[in-house]
C-alpha cells in the first residue's frame, strides 16, 4: 500500500516535467517540426520527461507536494507549457530571422512569384527563404542546438519550481530584447543585396535616359537576378558566420535566463 502510495505521489510531478519538456514539441525548432507526426512528438515528450524525471526527483523536488488533481493541476500544467514554449519559440528566432532576409531579398530580386510550401514551418516560402533557413537548421543541428534547448529546459528546474513560473518584465524584456535581435539579423542579411539592387536601380535610370530607345523592363529584369544570386552565392560565407553567431548568442541567452534565480515566482 505503501509502495502504491509512493508511486501516486510521483505522478503529478512527473506530469510537469513532461509538459515542461513538451512545450519544445509545439515550438521547438526540430522537435516542433511539422515533418514530424503529432503522435511521435508527443512520445518523444513523454519518453524523455520520464527519462530525465529520476534524477530531477532526487535533485530538485524535495518537498514538493502535489495532488492528483486535474482542476488543482491545470493552472500549473499550462505554466510548465509556457517555460517550454518560451525556450522553444527563442530558439527559433534566428531561423525565422534569416528566412525572413532571405525573403526580402528575393522579393529584391523578383523572385517573389515562385512560392514553395515548407512543411517544417507549415507555410510558403520563396526560394531564397528557405535555402536560407535550411542552411541555418542545418547548423543549428550540427552545433547541437536541440540538446542546447533541451539542457536550457531541464537546468531551469533548478531555478523555476514546479508550477511556480509567472511573466514578468524580465521574460518580456527579453522576448522583446530578442525579437529585435532577430530584426536585425534579417536586415543584415538582406544588406548586402538591398544596396547593390539599388545601385542598380538608380543605373539603369540613368540609362534610360540617355538611351531612350533600350527597354529597361526587359533588360533590368534578368540584370536584377544575376546581381542578387551573385551577391547571395559571394555573400554565402559572411551569412552562414552571422547565422552561426546569431545562434550562439540567442541559445547562450536563453541558458543565462533559465539560470538566473529572478526567474522564478513565488
Amino acid at each position: 500500500m505503501a509502495d502504491y502510495q509512493t508511486f501516486l505521489n510521483h505522478i503529478p510531478p512527473a506530469l510537469l516535467v513532461i509538459f515542461r519538456i513538451g512545450g519544445l514539441t509545439i515550438y521547438g525548432p526540430v522537435f516542433a517540426s511539422t515533418v514530424i507526426p503529432v503522435r511521435v512528438r508527443i512520445f518523444l515528450a513523454f519518453i524523455i520527461g520520464l527519462a530525465c524525471y529520476p534524477l530531477l526527483s532526487a535533485r530538485c523536488f524535495e518537498g514538493v507536494a502535489l495532488k492528483l488533481d486535474l482542476w488543482s493541476l491545470a493552472p500549473s500544467i499550462t505554466m510548465e507549457l509556457m517555460i517550454g514554449l518560451i525556450i522553444g519559440y527563442l530558439s527559433s528566432l534566428p531561423l525565422l530571422a534569416m528566412q525572413t532576409g532571405g525573403l526580402i531579398m528575393g522579393q529584391q530580386m523578383g523572385l517573389g512569384f515562385a512560392q514553395l510550401y515548407n512543411p517544417t514551418i507549415d507555410d510558403e516560402a520563396d526560394i531564397v527563404g528557405q535555402l536560407l533557413f535550411f542552411m541555418a537548421l542545418a547548423g543549428f543541428v550540427l552545433m547541437g542546438g536541440h540538446e542546447s534547448m533541451l539542457l536550457a529546459v531541464l537546468h531551469s528546474f533548478d531555478h523555476v519550481g514546479l508550477g511556480r513560473f509567472a511573466l514578468d518584465m524580465d521574460v518580456l524584456n527579453l522576448i522583446t530584447g530578442m525579437l529585435v535581435s532577430s530584426l536585425e539579423l534579417a536586415l543584415r542579411v538582406a544588406a548586402p543585396l538591398l544596396a547593390l539592387v539599388f545601385l542598380e536601380t538608380v543605373a539603369l535610370g540613368f540609362l534610360a535616359k540617355t538611351v531612350p530607345q533600350l527597354n529597361i523592363l526587359s533588360l533590368g529584369f534578368p540584370i536584377r537576378i544575376l546581381v542578387g544570386l551573385g551577391v547571395a552565392a559571394l555573400g554565402l560565407f559572411v551569412i552562414n558566420d552571422v547565422a552561426m553567431d546569431s545562434l550562439l548568442e540567442t541559445l547562450n541567452a536563453i541558458e543565462r535566463w533559465v539560470q538566473a534565480p529572478a526567474t522564478a515566482a513565488g
